[in-house]
């Protein structure tokens, strides 16, 4: 079964994001462009998942995720097969994240909303800091609760694995990359690796038309993680 994704998504919780990238924007603009399967990535936090979920229903598939900047200031989007798992997950990066507050007429707002678009909350730690956890610890818990890491834009000049630590660690098992633009020559000199291109949507319509395509056996979140994992 060929599928139309988009893997890396931010909502308004993310404080760099568009304040209208509201979990019933973000679906029906995904639901318009024709995707059948999008992740919610956002910064170091989980918080508006589940309200994504819940808008999506069975008219688009919901991958659980979070995108987690490293101590070495690295991007790693961790990808989960249930919302439970994201959860406990989300409780660990909560213990790690710096106590640095949140500017929101600096950075941007950090909205949590529920299925309705309301605002219920708002995170106040600073979300796009690096969490106090190396690499290679934040591998190790994600693949405790079953979850795919998967390396972000790592074609980009920053908060890559590339551009912060040169190579990709050969002992930390990955398979998959995300790439955001041209990947040819990271084709050329990692051939062992597959590649995944996501739009890191920070407003709405940088979400991705039908452009990125993957083979699954069945429409599921698990077998979306069966493809991550390269």
């Amino acid at each position: 079964m060929i599928i139309a994704v988009d893997l890396h998504i931010h909502t308004a919780l993310s404080p760099c994001a568009d304040d209208d990238m509201t979990p019933n924007n973000i679906v029906n603009m995904a639901l318009i462009k024709g995707l059948d399967a999008i992740a919610i990535t956002d910064h170091n936090s989980c918080d508006n998942v589940e309200a994504v979920i819940k808008v999506a229903g069975d008219r688009l598939l919901v991958v659980p995720g979070m995108e987690v900047q490293t101590r070495e200031e690295v991007h790693l989007l961790c990808y989960f097969d249930d919302l439970d798992k994201l959860i406990h997950f989300d409780g660990i990066i909560r213990r790690h994240l710096t106590k640095i507050l949140n500017k929101p007429e600096v950075f941007g707002h950090q909205y949590i909303m529920n299925e309705l678009d309301e605002v219920t909350g708002e995170r106040e730690e600073l979300l796009i800091s690096s969490v106090d956890m190396a690499i290679d610890e934040l591998v190790e818990k994600v693949r405790k609760y079953s979850g795919v890491v998967v390396p972000a834009h790592v074609d980009r000049p920053s908060y890559s694995i590339l551009s912060q630590l040169g190579f990709i660690p050969p002992d930390l098992g990955f398979r998959m990359l995300e790439i955001s633009q041209d990947y040819g020559y990271l084709a050329a000199k990692y051939p062992q690796m597959s590649y995944i291109h996501s739009s890191d949507a920070h407003s709405l319509g940088q979400i991705l038309e039908r452009e990125c395509f993957i083979d699954v056996a069945d429409y599921s979140v698990a077998e979306v993680l069966n493809y991550l994992k390269g």
